[in-house]
This record gives C-alpha cells, structure tokens and sequence, in this order.
C-alpha cells in the first residue's frame, strides 16, 4: 500500500510477470533512475526498486547514486547470491561481500540499510559493517520493507541468501553439504488450497491426484531446500530430519543383455543431421545435447551445438541445437536453418512451443516425447490448472504426423528403474537412439557419458534401458506403469468409499445423514423430467462429503496417526531420521503483527502423543465440551454444511430438465472451499459470492423454461 517496485536486469525482472505490483524495465545501471523523473508527478510517495548483486557490481551504485543525489524517496532491495545467478551462476568477476557492500552504501549517504538473511547467527560483532546496520531475519523480509518504505530518502535491505536453483546443482555435483532435512507433505491433511505454492513460489510443489482431490506433494528430485513451502498456513507439512531420500537399489540391467540389444541403423550424415533438443532449464537439457556433441566428435564427425537458454536458469524453456555432419563444408550454420530431423523432447509443453513446433516438419522431422507432465508456473497462480495433456500430444502429431512421433514415459520409467527422476535424459537418449534416429554410435555416447563425470554408471544404465525400451518394451517391468491410487468409477464406489471414511471420521450415524441426501439427489436427478442426464447426484455425494468430512483438530491427529502417513514416509526416507511437525494450533497460536496470519512453529516427535489422544477424542466434535468447536473457523464449517443440505433440497425439489446443469454447477461449488484458517475462510467468501449468482440464474431458469431455448438462440 503507497508503494511500487521497479525491475531492472536480473533474475527479478521475472517478478513483472507475478501478482507483485512490478513495473517497468530499465537497462543494466539504470535500476530505479526512472523514479527521480517520475516521483515529482505522482501520488504515489515510495518504490522499491530490485537489483542484484552483479548489476551492483557492473553499474547499479551509480543508479543509488543519482537516487540519493536527487533526495528521491526510494528502496533498494539488493539481492545478495555471490553469482550471476540469471545467467547460468556464473562467480562474479570480483568478489564482493555483504558487510562491503553495506559500507560502500553507506559510503554513499543510503539513509538506512538492514541486511536480512536466513542465518543471522553467520554475522559476528566484529563482522565489518557500518554503524546502524541492522540485522533481521528474512522472515522478518515483509516487515522490515514496510518500515523502510516510510523512510525519507534513500534505503537499502541487502537480501542475503545464495540461489536456492544453484545451490540444488551445486549439491548434485558434490561442491556444497546437502541438508539431512527434506520437506513432506501428508496428502490426506493436505486441502489442495496452494498457499505453499503461494508463499514459497516453488515449482518443486507438485499437484497429485487422488481421490479425494487434487493435494500437493514434493518432488525430492528437484527440491531447492529452500522451505519456504513450510509457511503455506497448512498443518500437513512435515520435515524429516536427519534422514535422506530412499534411491532404492534400483533395476540394473546385466551386460549379457545390453550386447544382446541390436545395433540400429544409423541415419546418413552426408547433409548435416539437425537435432533439437528441449526441455525445462536445470533439468539437464543442456547435459544432453553436450554427450550427444561429445559424441559425434569421438565418432569423427563434423558437429555444432548451439544452446538458447534464456530464463532457462530459472526453470524457463531452454532448447539446444545440435548440427552433425560427415564433413565440415556441409554445415554451413551452427542454427538449423529449416527443419530439424530429430526433436528430442524432454519436457512435452516445451516441446509443443512455437520455438519447437517452427523446426518441425511432416515426413521430416520424427519425435521422441517424454510424457512426464512437468508443473507449469501457472500452477502456482492457479492451484486448480489442468495439465493440457491430449491438445498438446495432438499438436505433435499434427507437426510430426503420427507415424513420426514416440510418447515415452521417461520419467516414470526411470524413477522406478534407477531411483531418481534424473535419469529420465539419458533414458530418452537410449530410447532415441535405438530407434534408429541418432547418427552417433552407442560406444561414443557411452564414452561421452563416463567423460561427463556424473553419476557414470548409472546415467549408462538408463542409456541401456532406454535402447531396451525401444527394442522390447515388454521387457520393462510391468510395476514401471503402475499407480497405487485407483480412483472411483461408479457412483456407488464413490459413496462406498465415502460413507467407509465418514464413519471412521465420526460414527456410522453420521455416515448414514450422507448416504440418505445423496439418495434423495440420486432419485430425483433419475426421475426428473429430462432423463438421461447425470451428474448431479455424483456432485452431491462428492461434495456434501468434503463439508461433512471438515478438518478439525480431531481429523488432522487422526491422519496423522492412522498409519497412512508413516508408511509413505518410510516408503520415501531411510536412515535415523526424525518427524518434525509445523502447525499453528488454534487458541494458542499468536499472529504476526504483519499479515495477521497465526504464526506457524516447530514441533518434536512428541506431538504424535498428543495426535493420538487427539484422535481419540474425536466423540467430542460438535458437542459443548469441543473446545475447538467454538472458533470461527469451526463455526463457519458447520454452517456450511447445514446451508449445503438446505440448498440440495431445494434443488432436489426443482430438479428438472432445464435447470439440470446449473445444479450440478450449485451443487459442485464447496470443491473450491479449500485450506485452513483464514484461507480457509476467505475461500468460504467466494464460493458464496459464486452461489448467489448461480442461484439467480437457477430460479430464472427454474421459472422460464423457455429461456434454454432462447438462450441457444
């Protein structure tokens, strides 16, 4: 409120394209240099303006500069990793410190500096910085931006804290300590609300499926360890403290069976070859096309690779184009000029671009897909996104044509084989090439994978898998495609499995209240006059459910304790490790005098007792003596469902051809009731403010037949 934030060049210019009120782009230097000509002609009395530690290295003190010479009132929030983070973390040319860079500001008459880190304990007494520099916490980041921002003048926070994307590649590679510390998620706490997505801005947060909803869970594979996630006002976040991710031993191929596998025909290399490799930056795209260069090059042959990264480092598309030929005067651009014999794709949406698409061609180009449906950024925004799966496999067969394109579920093979989604690269680089469509030899790209230095034999294992996928797909393990969630298929599975966990929830009673209003939905959506139409009855027995089966202190121990989530964690981790929890308990959890949000903390092992006498105590729900029961939260759940059943009614009543769809739509609306507390809360506001409109609509049709027709017309 009464500021804005300006971009500039960097990681940061990203956040124009995010819910942060960030405007404007400037060149490297010029970092909030637009505000001294626009403050004198606006209400608006401060900005923020980002800036990195390498653009302040290069030329942003003298953007700080003019901002102070100037006496404009502004912010700068320097952003403090020690690399060129944007542009593949590159070290900086010179090396600058945190309390340097304090001084050199205060050098430069910055009216106040706080320096925010996730480890204020790192600073000594005697650690160099200027007088009055503070040092804050980073979950004090909000709070320490709105004192500054009433300061007149110039200020600066420095945002100490390494890039969490090249730290994670930085622990993949041996060069820092990886956390005995990972994050979990129990997915039947878990509301599928998306504030972790919302605080943490993280795409490790991944939408899982189940039947009772879409929830949330890790990808271990790829997570910053950032925990930002743990803030998302949710009870179901775990850590696990002290172990490490299971790999399994994995699935490993004897050699008698890799000689066994045929050597493919290779395509002619007397014109250049062109291959297209894409993917989702930080995933090893780039890895990829480099063994495939490495390759051609231990084979003879003539070859140029050229990557486009882009916003790549931050998880952006990247793509790499790789041009091999038998001589050198037939390559006569690194680019490939019209169309790319092979698209090796790992990553299916990147794949679909128009960047991928343009080099593509019917009867030219042919197409290996890994299927793995990787989380958009969307998702973060919008927790209810749907993965357009079909459009996007129907766009490559129109590209490619069908006979030209091999959907392969890389990620899911890999993970099951070798223990690690990693490896799904150099399992499509397997399946690729046993099909014939790379011009390189198997002992080259083999040769190439053990001169990378990574994880050797395992990464040629998956090249081995993946050459037998392609040669014998039924030869993969028939466990590779499985998935332990089966969902409902019918209405009454639906209501079965329903009516068995209400009466787990509470009692057999309360079961019961559920199946005689979706009965009386179900005889009514059979008898109405439009018959043949469906839908309703199942919205109901869906969504009556979630408001009857609400999450109360009572349910969360329950599902803590009843043996669902141990089994996963022990199925997911090995070693000595310890569950820590990270919960907001109701009446006695403070809120921050900031966002107003209970203030979450760290409990020990010890509170799974207390879930236990918790759970055991669940007779208490919606009795005078739950103590629980009289928060506004509680109060709102219960007054939901009585609305819930009042509505149905009347919708059972009126049910008929007309007016079939827009109850279903009435009927669906508490799937959007999600979260906990206050998100909670808020999410109960607009699907009420949603009903009001359906409901005008319904008793509109309800009355006017006719106005179907009318509208069709």
């Amino acid at each position: 409120e009464g500021s804005r934030a300006l971009a500039g060049i960097g990681c940061h210019f990203m956040a124009m394209w995010m819910d942060r009120d960030t405007a404007t782009v400037c060149q490297m230097g010029g970092e909030g240099v637009s505000w001294v000509g626009q403050s004198q002609f606006t209400e608006t009395p401060h900005v923020f303006a980002n800036l990195g530690d390498g653009t302040y290295l290069h030329s942003g003190t003298l953007a700080i500069r003019a901002a102070v010479a100037t006496g404009v009132n502004i912010t700068y929030k320097i952003l403090y990793n020690g690399s060129a983070a944007m542009t593949g973390g590159q070290p900086l040319p010179v090396e600058l410190t945190v309390p340097q860079i304090t001084q050199q500001l205060a050098a430069e008459k910055v009216k106040r500096i706080v320096v925010v880190t996730d480890d204020p304990r790192r600073y000594g007494r005697n650690a160099g910085f200027p007088p009055g520099v503070k040092i804050r916490h980073r979950d004090q980041f909000d709070a320490v931006q709105r004192e500054l921002r009433e300061v007149k003048g110039v200020s600066a926070v420095v945002y100490d804290q390494a890039c969490a994307a090249d730290t994670r590649r930085k622990r993949k590679r041996g060069l820092v300590a990886d956390p005995a510390r990972s994050v979990v998620i129990n997915d039947l706490v878990c509301e599928g609300c998306g504030d972790c997505s919302v605080q943490s801005n993280c795409m490790s947060v991944l939408p899982l499926e189940t039947e009772w909803g879409r929830k949330r869970i890790i990808d271990q594979s790829a997570c910053n360890k950032d925990y930002s996630c743990l803030k998302g006002l949710c009870p179901s976040f775990v850590t696990v403290e002290g172990g490490r991710v299971r790999k399994g031993a994995g699935v490993t191929l004897a050699p008698d069976d890799v000689t066994a596998i045929p050597s493919p025909s290779l395509p002619p290399t007397d014109t250049a070859y062109g291959i297209l490799v894409c993917g989702i930056g930080g995933t090893g795209v780039l890895t990829l096309g480099a063994l495939i260069g490495m390759a051609a090059h231990l084979d003879g042959l003539r070859v140029q690779v050229l990557d486009m990264t882009g916003l790549a480092q931050k998880g952006g598309a990247v793509l790499s184009q790789i041009r091999i030929a038998s001589a050198p005067e037939s390559i006569r651009s690194t680019r490939i000029p019209v169309t790319a014999d092979l698209l090796l794709s790992c990553d299916i949406a990147v794949s679909s671009e128009d960047g991928a698409m343009d080099l593509a061609e019917v009867e030219v180009t042919t197409a290996v897909v890994n299927t793995f449906q990787a989380p958009a950024a969307e998702f973060i925004k919008n927790p209810d996104l749907v993965f357009p799966q079909a459009e996007m496999e129907q766009k490559l067969k129109t590209a490619v044509g069908e006979s030209g394109l091999d959907l392969v579920e890389a990620t899911q093979i890999a993970t099951h084989l070798l223990g690690d989604a990693v490896f799904s690269n150099t399992f499509l680089l397997g399946y690729a090439f046993q099909r014939g469509y790379l011009p390189v030899t198997a002992a080259a790209l083999e040769q190439a994978i053990v001169l990378n230095g990574v994880e050797c034999e395992k990464n040629k294992q998956a090249f081995s898998w993946g050459r037998l996928a392609a040669h014998q797909p039924d030869r993969i393990p028939k466990d590779t495609h499985s998935n332990d969630t089966t969902f409902s298929q019918t209405l009454d599975e639906v209501v079965d499995r329903r009516v068995e966990y209400l009466t787990a929830y509470q009692n057999v009673q309360y079961a019961d209240r559920y199946k005689r209003l979706v009965a009386k939905a179900l005889d009514a959506e059979r008898s109405h006059e439009g018959q043949g139409q469906d839908g309703f009855a199942e919205a109901v027995a869906r969504n009556y459910f979630k408001l009857l089966a609400y999450k109360d202190e009572y349910e969360v121990a329950r599902l803590f304790t009843n043996g669902h989530f141990l089994s996963k964690v022990n199925e997911r981790f090995e070693g000595d490790f310890k569950l820590k929890f990270h919960l907001a308990p109701p009446l006695i959890a403070r809120p921050d005098p900031v966002t107003g949000r209970p203030k979450k903390r760290q409990y020990g092992p010890w509170v799974f007792h207390l879930f236990k006498l918790l759970a055991r105590m669940k007779g208490l729900r919606g009795t005078p003596f739950d103590i629980f029961g009289y928060t506004r939260e509680r109060r709102y759940e219960r007054e939901a469902i009585r609305n819930y059943e009042t509505r149905v009614e009347d919708l059972i009543r009126r049910l008929d051809g007309a007016n079939h769809g827009l109850a279903v739509e009435i009927a669906s609306l508490p799937e959007h009731i999600r979260g906990f507390g206050s998100i909670k809360i808020a999410s109960l506001g607009r699907a009420r403010e949603k009903e009001g409109d359906l409901v005008e609509r319904f008793d509109q049709r309800s009355s006017d037949p006719l106005s179907v027709e009318r509208e069709g017309c």
